[in-house]
């Protein structure tokens, strides 16, 4: 099963549904702001992603955290400040039951869902 990761209301979430379905591709989609996530879940992404690729730093919840806490960011405090601020998270995040990947691109769209046999 196919799981599409984001909020509601994010430009780059609303492009990366409309690809899915434009191509008939079935997902489940999860909104963590209304939806939550467990601590087990983000700390297996920051294992597979490391936290420089799952934490945006373009994000405002990024601009928001005081400059020690960017300084000296490790999985260890991304897994915090991410179960206190899931919009941290680089949106959205396709988890295809095999792989995990963040951002979208119809081209990385595309190569992902070539690749794989969903």
């Amino acid at each position: 099963m196919i799981t599409l990761y984001g909020i509601n209301n994010c430009d780059t979430v609303k492009k990366a549904r409309k690809w899915l379905e434009d191509r008939g591709i079935e997902y489940a989609f999860h909104d963590f702001r209304q939806d939550g996530l467990s601590e087990e879940q983000v700390r297996g992404w920051l294992q597979e992603l490391d936290w420089q690729n799952l934490v945006n730093k373009r994000s405002t919840s990024w601009k928001a955290l005081d400059q020690h806490t960017r300084d000296n960011m490790d999985s260890d405090s991304a897994l915090a400040a991410i179960m206190d601020q899931p919009t941290l998270i680089k949106r959205p995040l396709l988890d295809t039951g095999h792989e995990r990947f963040t951002g979208f691109s119809a081209a990385s769209y595309q190569k992902i869902f070539n690749q794989h046999t969903l």
